[in-house]
């Protein structure tokens, strides 16, 4: 190999390496945009809530296909109505329309949702409330042979989350889990 030959593998090892760290930037920047996104969305939202009597229980900006979404999924005692979604989004819209700081030049579809029977446990106050009701969890790599598991949640801390099963107890990482939701029995 001459010396020509390694300043040129040299090279392309180091536009390679640029391109690999620009990549990883833009998704970084992609993600804060997102949640300021959806930071900015609770901000408005919250007080429309309040006046309600709805729970703002997650709010997420996802791109799905060619689309962008803002979802807000909202809950109450006794459930969420499709009127009562419909009501927020009206509400929701007419400030949305003057708030040019979300979605920026992407443009989005907005969503207001009930989280739904068998809804995704994000945040510790989702993890509370679910405390004695059967969750699904997916794991990212197989525990003891399976990747999905099925129990009662028991407890939960910032590091672990604890699930009992007819035949005992298991403590899963958080950084293990790829989902937890509730359980729903068809």
């Amino acid at each position: 190999m001459t010396e020509n030959d390694l300043g040129e593998r040299i090279g392309a090892l180091l536009f390679y390496a640029k391109r690999v760290i620009a990549t990883q930037l833009n998704k970084e920047d992609s993600m804060s945009k997102h949640t300021d996104y959806e930071k900015r969305t609770e901000e408005l939202i919250l007080p429309i809530l309040d006046e309600m009597g709805f729970e703002l229980y997650d709010v997420e900006y996802v791109k799905e296909g060619a689309d962008y979404y803002l979802r807000a999924y909202i809950d109450k005692d006794g459930g969420i109505t499709i009127d009562d979604c419909v009501d927020v989004s009206r509400r929701m819209n007419e400030l949305l329309d003057n708030e040019p700081s979300i979605g920026d030049n992407e443009g989005y579809i907005f969503e207001v949702s009930s989280p739904g029977l068998g809804r995704v446990l994000k945040k510790d106050k989702h993890l509370e409330k679910s405390i004695g009701q059967d969750v699904d969890i997916k794991t990212y790599k197989p525990i003891n042979g399976a990747k999905e598991f099925t129990g009662c949640l028991t407890a939960f801390d910032k590091d672990t989350i604890t699930v009992t099963f007819d035949d005992g107890v298991e403590s899963f990482n958080r950084a293990d889990i790829a989902q937890i939701r509730l359980s729903i029995d068809i």
